[in-house]
């Protein structure tokens, strides 16, 4: 599998502009070459659909976006006229190219180790570098993470809740004196003491 750093695999592909594709050709702009099982697919069609949607800010990062399956040319025009997409699909019918890119092999479908085509995506530099590689991946908010690369607003990972400290237990509140008891003792100080009484002669 390619790894951020490593050297784009060169390649020339049949593409839906009406004239082969080289690679090399867009140096000095980025890439986001995406492998994707089949044309008009439900995962498909929401991943060409998503990269769609997003293709204003995508071009602000002046990133090309190109699609890539064994499908022909022909269905490759029909899939873009139906879905209205902005980019250029490339039919890569042997595939040579994800295979090089490592978007072709073995994977688990259902849970049974097939071969097949491994949906894919590939961020490469000015420099015909590898950027980034997202592989496998899930559609769902694939094309938003893609655009979050380019344009350096990718979320930190969630940082760790802060642990609470055990509230300390309050002191326990000494018993006050009950007010009649108080009263009592003061009045008892202030009250004069009793005389005896007088004892009469006989």
């Amino acid at each position: 599998m390619l790894r951020p750093g490593d050297p784009a695999p060169a390649f020339t592909l049949e593409s839906t502009s009406g004239s082969k594709l080289t690679l090399s050709e867009l140096r000095g702009k980025k890439v986001v070459l995406y492998f994707y099982p089949r044309d008009d697919t439900p995962g498909c069609t929401r991943e060409a659909c998503a990269f769609r949607d997003d293709q204003a800010a995508l071009k602000k990062t002046g990133a090309v976006v190109l699609g890539v399956s064994r499908d022909t040319l022909a269905s490759h025009a029909k899939f873009r006229a139906k879905y209205a997409l902005p980019f250029e699909l490339l039919s890569d019918p042997d595939f040579s190219v994800a295979k090089a890119y490592g978007a072709h092999g073995k994977k688990l479908m259902y849970g049974k180790p097939v071969v097949g085509s491994i949906r894919s995506t590939f961020l490469i530099d000015e420099q015909g570098k590898i950027a980034r590689v997202w592989s496998p991946v899930k559609v769902d908010g694939h094309a938003a993470a893609v655009l979050a690369a380019l344009t350096g607003v990718e979320t930190d990972a969630p940082k760790a809740k802060a642990k609470r400290a055990p509230a300390s237990k309050a002191a326990p509140a000494a018993k006050a004196t009950p007010a009649a008891k108080v009263a009592k003792s003061a009045a008892k100080a202030k009250a004069p003491a009793k005389k005896k009484p007088a004892v009469k002669a006989r």
